[in-house]
Parts: structure tokens; C-alpha cells; sequence
């Protein structure tokens, strides 16, 4: 059997062999975090924020006014287009 092909086998073996593993290490990540938490959790994060928190005290757009402003230009530059093409001489 080539030398190549028997690297992949042992390979092959040997993930085999670790994935059947009882117990697996986590990694570095995962234990400087659980040592860090251990002491000082971390406070518990909303899946979403408040409504009320803006950023920077900007003034945020609805969805549907934002929807609304690009449809509108959409609109605009096709009116525009269909005009000058109309105007045109041939």
C-alpha cells in the first residue's frame, strides 16, 4: 500500500477515534470565558432592544417612510427617463 494512502487511513482512524470520545475538551475560548464568569457573569442581554433606546439621539425613520422615499425615487428616475426618451429627436 502507498505511503500517501495509509497517512489518509491512520488519519481516518484517528478522527474516527476522537470523535467517539466520552469526554471533549472545550476549547481555550470556552475555559478563559467560564473562568471569567465563574466570578463575574455577565448581565442577561434582551433578544431585542427597548423601543425606546435611540442611538445618539438621531431621529430614526420608520421602515415604511424609508420604503416610501425609495420607491419614490425609483419612480422619479423612471418618469424622468421615459420623459427624455420622449423628448428626443430621432
Amino acid at each position: 500500500m502507498p505511503e500517501h494512502e495509509q497517512d489518509g487511513q491512520e488519519r481516518e482512524f484517528d478522527l474516527r477515534w476522537a470523535d467517539r470520545a466520552e469526554h471533549k475538551e472545550p476549547s481555550a475560548r470556552a475555559r478563559m470565558l467560564a473562568a471569567r464568569w465563574k466570578h463575574n457573569p455577565p448581565d442577561p442581554v434582551p433578544f431585542r432592544p427597548d423601543p425606546d433606546h435611540r442611538s445618539s439621539g438621531r431621529r430614526s425613520w420608520s421602515p415604511w417612510i424609508s420604503t416610501a422615499i425609495v420607491l419614490g425615487s425609483i419612480a422619479a428616475v423612471i418618469l424622468l427617463l421615459g420623459y427624455l426618451d420622449f423628448r428626443a429627436p430621432y
